[in-house]
């Protein structure tokens, strides 16, 4: 059996001219990167967005097993061009760090995969370096600020900003800088998340344009001098420096599908510790140029899933028109306490202890008033029986139901969650959206809204850190914006190891860090880091380049 890097390199890809006028986008609206990518330059036309059905993929909580979800959306977008829907997907970017950690790879698997895929999993057309550089010169330019306003009541007292890096470095969290005297700056405690944790990540992501995107830097929030006022990068005379390395990467990259159908692919923030979208630029540009848009939001749908909804579908002004809920038996049975040695095993006891996570997520999206499709990533071992099983328990949580064999079979094994979507879309779509809470509410009232109608726990716990934080967010005027919170994808809970779903259970918010130019406030739950570490064995110890060619990105 091919591995995924050797079906992607194996594929013959269509010029990126021909993939951009198929859609309708022409050759003065690219900038080329190459034969295969290039970025886009259009103008929104919000008339032709209203049009296009928007589909939203998520998943049930990840683990080992994982559940497809790029996969699937990759795999959906190839099977409604089999019945003839212009059809576009639009994801996230990989991030290096999980590349070279864990994962391997982020660009689909098998036969549903998006292209070049080690482009687009490696620096593709530099929108991280990008953002990176841009985070990190502001960190630069603030601690200059210090270093001449020292002793000054204009000094800062306490900078917010931190440094990102784009690999998993768990010995870069917490940091001194400015040692070695006082010609070296002045000495501060910081530390560095990684760059999909960036604010800036979020404000490429929630930036209508480039306009906006000048604006929400400009209010990036920096610190508090020692008068007591809030500081900000306007405040610092740094926006334009900022837009200068960001001019090219607010646009959305175009690339292609194994089957030869437009793929955008954009910004790349993760679901555990940041809003888990990819760009309203890239959605706007599928959903503009196709009939239907098929995006995915990040990990589960307690995190991605959520959050598209009440954070970025709020920016943007658009609605899904349905919901697939990705998932597998054996990610099922991992949640019914079944071994992982025996996933792959018939055990009908596990799955079906297993589907109390599969009816949360479903439950908890149903409220936000979406209609739901569960799409089953079905494998040679999965059995008729447990198949069965599923389908008829989500027809009793009412739930649409299909199978799907994309990672084998690319667009024809998604044929069946195609018809599906498209039916639930001409029949049945989903409502507005019915928002966790609303934004006149406080900020801890939004956080405990989430808590209890997306994650079945019972209430939030503020630490007296994050409780003094409150203060400065009523300050600036934090009140009325969305939350963002940053917790374990791997349970309901904060804590990593209660699988399933588990119930009677509090969530602790560490601290609350006010994201002013992205509009919302990120809080901290349990023991999250917004800076990965490394695995014991770094899926990077198995890649090189052998003649040229690379390998072990799987």
């Amino acid at each position: 059996m091919l591995s995924d890097i050797e079906i992607a390199q194996g594929a013959k890809l269509r010029p990126i001219l021909d993939v951009a006028k198929q859609i309708g986008i022409q050759e003065n609206q690219l900038e080329p990167y190459g034969k295969t990518k290039a970025k886009i330059d259009f103008d929104i036309d919000h008339e032709k967005i209203k049009k296009s059905n928007l589909i939203l993929v998520t998943a049930t909580t990840p683990n080992k097993s994982g559940s497809g979800k790029t996969t699937t959306s990759v795999a959906l977008t190839q099977g409604l061009k089999k019945l003839g829907k212009n059809a576009i997907v639009a994801l996230r970017e990989p991030s290096l760090g999980p590349c070279f950690g864990m994962k391997g790879g982020a660009a689909g698997g098998g036969y549903s995969q998006v292209l070049p895929m080690e482009d687009i999993n490696l620096h593709f057309t530099g929108d991280f370096h990008a953002i990176t550089s841009a985070n990190n010169t502001l960190a630069a330019l603030v601690d200059n600020y210090q270093f001449n306003h020292r002793g000054k009541p204009t000094q800062i007292r306490q900078v917010l900003w931190r440094r990102v890096l784009d690999v998993n470095d768990r010995t870069l969290r917490q940091i001194t800088t400015g040692q070695g005297g006082v010609t070296n700056g002045v000495t501060a405690e910081t530390g560095f998340d990684i760059t999909p944790a960036s604010e800036i990540m979020a404000i490429l992501c929630l930036a209508h344009s480039f306009e906006d995107l000048k604006e929400r830097l400009g209010n990036i929030l920096l610190g508090y001098t020692y008068e007591g006022k809030d500081f900000r990068v306007k405040d610092l005379g740094a926006v334009g420096a900022l837009s200068i390395l960001l001019k090219d990467a607010i646009q959305p990259n175009l690339v292609q599908t194994l089957e030869g159908g437009a793929a955008f692919i954009h910004g790349g923030p993760f679901a555990n510790i940041a809003h888990g979208c990819n760009s309203i630029m890239a959605t706007y540009a599928a959903m503009q140029h196709g009939e239907y848009a098929i995006t995915e939001a990040g990990f589960g749908s307690d995190l991605g899933a959520e959050k598209f909804l009440n954070i970025k579908c709020r920016a943007a002004g658009i609605q899904p028109k349905a919901t697939v809920l990705v998932t597998t038996t054996q990610s099922l049975k991992l949640h019914g306490n079944v071994a992982e040695a025996d996933i792959k095993k018939p055990n009908a006891q596990g799955l079906e202890k297993g589907l109390a996570n599969l009816k949360r997520h479903v439950e908890s999206l149903q409220n936000l008033g979406q209609t739901v499709v569960v799409g089953l990533n079905q494998f040679h071992f999965d059995t008729e029986e447990e198949l069965k099983m599923v389908e008829d328990f989500c027809a009793s949580i009412g739930a649409a139901f299909a199978r799907n064999t994309g990672f084998a079979d690319g667009g024809n094994g998604a044929v069946e969650l195609a018809k599906k979507v498209i039916e639930l879309v001409e029949t049945n779509p989903s409502e507005g959206i019915k928002h966790t809470y609303s934004l006149e509410q406080s900020i801890p009232e939004k956080i405990e809204a989430i808590v209890q109608k997306v994650y079945g726990g019972n209430r939030a716990i503020l630490s007296d850190k994050a409780k003094k934080a409150l203060k400065q967010i009523d300050k600036v005027n934090g009140n009325q914006w969305p939350v963002c919170i940053a917790k374990t994808q791997f349970s309901f809970t904060d804590e990593a190891s209660k699988v399933g779903a588990e119930t009677n259970f509090d969530i602790h918010i560490d601290q609350l860090i006010i994201n002013a130019g992205a509009g919302f406030i990120v809080a901290v739950a349990g023991s999250i880091m917004r800076m990965p570490g490394l695995p014991k064995e770094p899926a990077a110890m198995g890649m090189d380049v052998v003649d040229g060619v690379i390998t072990g990105l799987s």
